[in-house]
């Protein structure tokens, strides 16, 4: 009998084991559906986290396309020659009912939504962190600092959400407008925690290949603290990163060599960050244009190109580099007496210096001839910008538009930690040998004679040279003379403004597109045309559009919807504009 008890008792507790164990099983979390109370309690979830961060940088809003190309169209080195799709932000007018203005807003918060998620799972205490969630809270704090950056630079006053939890309330997720101080003040603290989280890029090795390290870091931070003109403190940072403290850099010898695609020219020493696009042949097919797409074939590349590339080779011809731009290059000659080798990457014209040189003068493969003008566009002229495309390299003939270019935007490179150093050494002590020295860095690379401290001898010559030649020449057509544009306060004087609307003056023609043009001819010749002859007051930023503060009630606009100036708090900041100097005198 006992014997039978004890078979009885033995059999409910395997019954009651067995139960449990499937009560277990029922309680397991399905990884493909887990949620954000499940996901993110460890090292290997954050990382998956920090790449999507970095996804969100590569869309369409951010660095794909729009986001990348309305700071290139906004400034004076570039005009839209399709006369269509960039017009409102060539022309600085656009309207709150405007659709792709938002575009850059809708992919940034995507970011910040994601590094915030991270960063509330990495705790407050850096001290405690392991290296590499250290590294995770770096690089995600390092892109919502960018995601801000460029949010305030578009947009002056957007909400700034840094709370995960404040997304779990209505009036969280519709948070009302920050100002443009407490958006940059954030900007700065994030920039400046990463800066001691992260690895310098000879520390990183091989993980830092792509990634945003303390040299990334600091030259943002530095970026960050000159849109408010605190070049004392973003002296110090900018000397930091050329003596090293924050990783080896240097200028590649060939200029060339930063809008090439191909593991043997991208990430390479000149770069402190940039977006990686996949290279040319190992891209899918899907076209990822917003963020909600989830192709596991995406393209992964970018559409820069398909912005900038002629009609006559597939491209959409939207961009075209202003004529102000190329005869800039043309005024100067290298101490060889040939052209300056960065027109020949920045701008695609015939030119018998390139016979030769590089690839010689082609255009996708084909041979360019000095009676065989190639414009941008097919109906409006302009001329065609090289850079970041493949116009110049002859990897292929024809573009296939979307996003298929392999090409990395570079979006800091050591030259502009060089000409900013330049700029707040001028600023801070004014000119000065040092800072004469960091731009013939520049300059001794693209082959030109030195700059001589005796022909500056003010600050506001200095910095005419830096601003108006050695920048434009340097990055022309690249993103950032919008963010420089107003930090200079170039729209807040009239003789800052009237040189505007000398440099983006244009001949909408598809004949003499390189030659000269003159702001004082437009009322006699209809082919030419200005970009700043619309310019409305507090346009220089995106207004904040109707789709979004017709949904949150908190969110207000800011001076592009009401069209107020902004130089009342430029002034009020005790910030000055330098006036316009004549360079030949």
């Amino acid at each position: 009998m006992n014997m039978k008890l004890y078979k009885i008792s033995f059999a409910l507790f395997l019954g009651l084991g067995t139960l449990v164990s499937c009560n277990d099983k029922l309680d397991l979390v399905n990884p493909n559906q887990q949620t954000s109370s499940t996901f993110g309690f460890n090292a290997n979830d954050l990382e998956e986290s920090v790449v999507a961060a970095y996804n969100h940088i590569r869309m369409e809003g951010s660095y794909a396309r729009v986001g990348y190309t309305i700071d290139v169209c906004r400034g004076d080195e570039a005009w839209n020659s399709s006369q269509v799709w960039y017009l409102p932000f060539d022309d600085l007018d656009a309207p709150v009912t405007s659709d792709i203005t938002w575009w850059p807003w809708r992919e940034w918060y995507y970011t910040i939504n994601v590094c915030n998620f991270a960063i509330s799972r990495c705790g407050d205490d850096d001290s405690q962190l392991s290296e590499q969630m250290r590294r995770i809270k770096g690089q995600v704090l390092f892109l919502r600092g960018l995601a801000y950056y460029n949010l305030a630079g578009y947009y002056q006053n957007p909400p700034l959400i840094t709370d995960y939890n404040s997304y779990s309330t209505l009036d969280g997720l519709y948070g009302a407008n920050s100002t443009y101080d407490k958006v940059l003040d954030q900007v700065e603290k994030d920039f400046k925690e990463a800066m001691e989280l992260l690895p310098s890029r000879d520390e990183g090795g091989e993980w830092s290949g792509g990634r945003a390290t303390c040299g990334a870091a600091a030259g943002y931070y530095a970026r960050t603290l000159m849109q408010r003109h605190k070049y004392s403190e973003a002296l110090t940072v900018l000397k930091d990163v050329i003596n090293k403290k924050y990783g080896t850099y240097k200028l590649m010898a060939n200029y060339g060599d930063n809008f090439r695609q191909g593991p043997e020219y991208e990430n390479n020493a000149e770069s402190l960050f940039e977006v990686q696009f996949l290279d040319y042949g190992s891209q899918g097919t899907d076209d990822e244009w917003t963020p909600v797409n989830t192709s596991p074939n995406a393209t992964q590349g970018s559409a820069i190109e398909s912005n900038y590339a002629p009609g006559r080779f597939g491209g959409w011809a939207d961009i075209s580099a202003s004529p102000w731009l190329y005869q800039l290059f043309k005024k100067e000659r290298t101490t060889h007496g040939t052209l300056d080798p960065r027109l020949y990457w920045t701008i695609g014209t015939y030119e018998p210096d390139w016979e030769g040189f590089e690839y010689g003068n082609v255009a996708y493969g084909e041979t360019m001839t000095p009676t065989d003008t190639i414009v941008t566009n097919n109906t409006n002229g302009g001329l065609p910008i090289a850079k970041f495309t493949n116009f110049r390299t002859g990897l292929y003939n024809k573009v296939v538009t979307g996003l298929h270019d392999g090409i990395n935007l570079r979006l800091m490179r050591y030259s502009d930690v060089l000409l900013r150093a330049a700029e707040c050494e001028n600023e801070v002590n004014g000119p000065t040998q040092q800072a004469i020295d960091w731009i013939n860095q520049v300059r001794e690379r693209a082959g030109l004679a030195d700059l001589k401290l005796v022909d500056f001898p003010t600050a506001d010559k200095l910095f005419e040279q830096i601003a108006n030649v050695e920048r434009p020449k340097e990055f022309g057509c690249e993103f950032g003379r919008g963010f420089d544009l107003i930090r200079w306060g170039f729209f807040y004087s009239a003789d800052r403004l009237q040189q505007l609307k000398e440099h983006g003056t244009f001949r909408r023609s598809l004949h003499h597109a390189k030659d000269p043009v003159k702001y004082s001819d437009i009322a006699n010749d209809p082919e030419l045309k200005c970009s700043y002859d619309t310019y409305v007051q507090g346009h220089e930023f995106l207004p904040i559009v109707q789709t979004l503060t017709n949904k949150n009630p908190n969110l207000k606009g800011n001076s592009a919807n009401e069209s107020t100036d902004n130089s009342v708090y430029f002034k009020q900041n005790g910030w000055t504009v330098h006036p316009v100097v004549d360079l030949s005198k």
